[in-house]
């Protein structure tokens, strides 16, 4: 079976940082990840996706990607279930994240020019095969018989 799940997308909140009675950091959090199409208004709708992490992961988390942050994470769905005070059973599906990776610095976030002569740099750069980033090169010269595939 896989079970596998990739995200990125902006904290909509700074994480909620717990601890179990273990002693171990659990934090929640929800991202808002942009769909890949728009709809008949020609705009994007926006996913909420809850999450959760654990351990060092969890502490790590909470310190640093705060409200606004533009993270990447990979994990897991999963579901569970309780009853609530009412004695209603409650689903509850979130991502179980393994990993986490802040996708952009502070200081691009809150707006601040640490990069902004790199960052123009790299806006004003022109890939072409003409002026690549490697100079000018010719394409590789590659018979059929030599490709895996």
């Amino acid at each position: 079976m896989i079970n596998s799940t990739v995200l990125v997308g902006r904290m909509t909140k700074d994480a909620e940082l717990k601890y179990t009675g273990n002693n171990i950091a659990v934090a929640s959090f929800s991202l808002a990840v942009k769909r890949n199409f728009k709809d008949a208004n020609g705009e994007r709708e926006t996913d909420f996706i809850n999450c959760v992490i654990w351990r060092q992961q969890a502490e790590n988390l909470a310190n640093w990607a705060k409200k606004g942050a533009l993270v990447g994470i990979t994990g897991r769905i999963q579901t569970r279930n309780y009853e609530n005070q009412q004695g209603q059973r409650v689903y509850v599906t979130e991502v179980v994240a393994e990993n986490f990776q802040m996708l952009e610095s502070h200081s691009a976030r809150e707006g601040g020019n640490a990069n902004s002569g790199y960052n123009q740099q790299q806006q004003g750069q022109n890939f072409a095969r003409e002026s690549g980033p490697y100079g000018n090169s010719n394409p590789m010269d590659i018979s059929d018989d030599l490709l895996p595939f």
